[in-house]
């Protein structure tokens, strides 16, 4: 439509206007957009970008795709696999569980309840991942046994440290410390979110503290919490990696004990690329699925 057929619409719009009893213009009016020719040159210049990058890759030599196919299914890899889903749900469980009581006690009315939370979160948010699980594995050195004792009195108990914190529990420990930190956050915000009137509401018709939770606080509270714990559950995946400096057997440290032999690193990598998105993949259409069933009766602004 050009200018002159622009005009000419608008023209008769407004004669249409003028002659309704209601006179309302923006009724009348039809606005058309703009083509956006920038977009269908960008949406070009992406695909070509995008085709020869993947070309290069796939004519490529050195990626070997015979030894990629050859090991997407090795035992070690697959074993390496699902060790790495398990650290994922286990960790994110047991962060979760803990990150709900840190935002409890970060919301009490106690300032010494409330600052032991926050001196919780503030430690295991500021410090590396990785820094922590060499703490943990190593904490044998700082305690070499650790006991049970009466104070001033017997041991009750007492075993040596490293033969407690082995790779696994150093592992579950340390992700799922460092997880909860970041849940408690999430779990504030969506308190926070809460309308206090709907509290004072349910305070007045005499609910108790539990009915208060159960009917008014958490209906509303898992559909605002869902997509961050989503997005914490994905990004928990790809943080079980760093558990192979502690010789943990997860899906890269499983890649690299391959390629240390073979020297295959590219290709070995790729099949570790391979899996994660798979399970990636998973996890997203997991929490598309929640989402769907919590965000029931919620009404979309």
């Amino acid at each position: 439509m050009n200018v002159g057929e622009l005009n000419a619409r608008y023209a008769g719009d407004l004669n249409m206007v003028e002659s309704s009893p209601k006179g309302n213009a923006d009724d009348a009016v039809i606005y058309v957009p703009a083509r956006p020719y920038w977009q269908w040159a960008f949406i070009v210049v992406a695909i070509a970008v995008l085709g020869m990058v993947a070309w290069s890759i796939i004519v490529n030599p050195a990626m070997s795709w015979g030894i990629v196919g050859q090991y997407l299914l090795d035992p070690i890899v697959l074993q390496g696999f699902i060790l790495t889903v398990w650290l994922t749900i286990v960790t994110t469980m047991l962060g979760l569980v803990l990150g709900v009581i840190l935002a409890v006690m970060r919301m009490s009315s106690s300032h010494f309840i409330s600052g032991l939370s926050g001196l919780y979160i503030w430690f295991f948010r500021g410090t590396p991942l990785l820094v922590q699980l060499i703490m943990l594995y190593n904490l044998g050195s700082l305690f070499p046994t650790l006991s049970l004792s009466i104070p001033f009195g017997e041991t009750l108990f007492s075993v040596k440290t490293n033969a407690v914190i082995t790779p696994y529990v150093a592992a579950i420990l340390g992700l799922a410390l460092h997880e909860a930190a970041y849940m408690a956050e999430i779990v504030r915000g969506g308190l926070l979110a809460l309308d206090k009137g709907q509290r004072n509401a349910a305070d007045a018709l005499g609910m108790t503290s539990w009915q208060k939770f159960w009917h008014i606080v958490l209906p509303q509270l898992i559909p605002s919490i869902i997509p961050p714990i989503g997005n914490q559950l994905i990004g928990m995946l790809k943080m079980t990696s760093l558990v192979s400096v502690i010789a943990l057997g997860d899906l890269l440290y499983s890649v690299q004990l391959i390629y240390s032999r073979n020297y295959q690193t590219i290709p070995l990598l790729m099949v570790a690329c391979f899996w994660y998105l798979v399970a990636t993949t998973a996890l997203s259409g997991l929490q598309w699925l929640v989402e769907r069933r919590f965000g029931r009766g919620l009404v979309t602004q």
